[in-house]
């Protein structure tokens, strides 16, 4: 793995999809992240917190300078519970869960979380305004109706697959509505 180059590239992919989406300041980014998948691997075959850490610092990076929380889910074996800081969880009255992740409960992704976040907390259920699905972890279950794709600018990062989603009001009405 080319620690240089995956940095890069997760840059590009993650200011692509902020751009693409429109999501706001004060609003909600989810990360869903398969190390494993990255690193070639099937996913929970190969976990690499380095990948992780990579993955996090970049995003927060970004999303921080411009006033976008992040919220990283986890694995299959905590019910995809998702790390967020806990100013995010008291603003978006999130009720926090007790469990702490692990490489293999949890992944790399939110171990990476709690270390870079300055007071992270996990919080069970959350809906996101935008967010980045690295190894198709499957993360619209957290992100607001009406999801909208998103082609990333990369398709693939190391050897995952890479997919967005954006959100946009529901269009209600009938035939005489008129739609902005």
């Amino acid at each position: 793995m080319n620690r240089e180059k995956l940095g890069v590239d997760v840059r590009r992919i993650a200011l692509d999809v902020v751009e693409k989406s429109g999501i706001r300041q004060g609003q909600i980014f989810v990360l869903g992240l398969s190390s494993s998948e990255v690193m070639g691997a099937s996913i929970g075959e190969a976990s690499s917190q380095e990948v992780g850490e990579i993955v996090v610092q970049t995003l927060l990076e970004i999303l921080e300078e411009r006033g976008i929380f992040l919220a990283v889910q986890g694995c299959e074996h905590l019910n995809r519970a998702l790390v967020v800081e806990r100013e995010v969880a008291e603003q978006y009255h999130l009720e926090i869960v007790n469990v702490l992740p692990s490489l293999h409960a949890g992944g790399a992704g939110q171990l990476a979380a709690m270390k870079f976040m300055k007071d992270p907390v996990e919080v069970e259920f959350i809906t996101a305004h935008a967010g980045l699905d690295i190894g198709d972890t499957a993360i619209g279950m957290h992100i607001k109706h009406v999801q909208v794709p998103i082609r990333p600018i990369l398709k693939e990062l190391g050897g995952a697959h890479v997919t967005a989603l954006t959100t946009r009001p529901k269009k209600i009405g009938g035939e005489r509505a008129i739609y902005a």
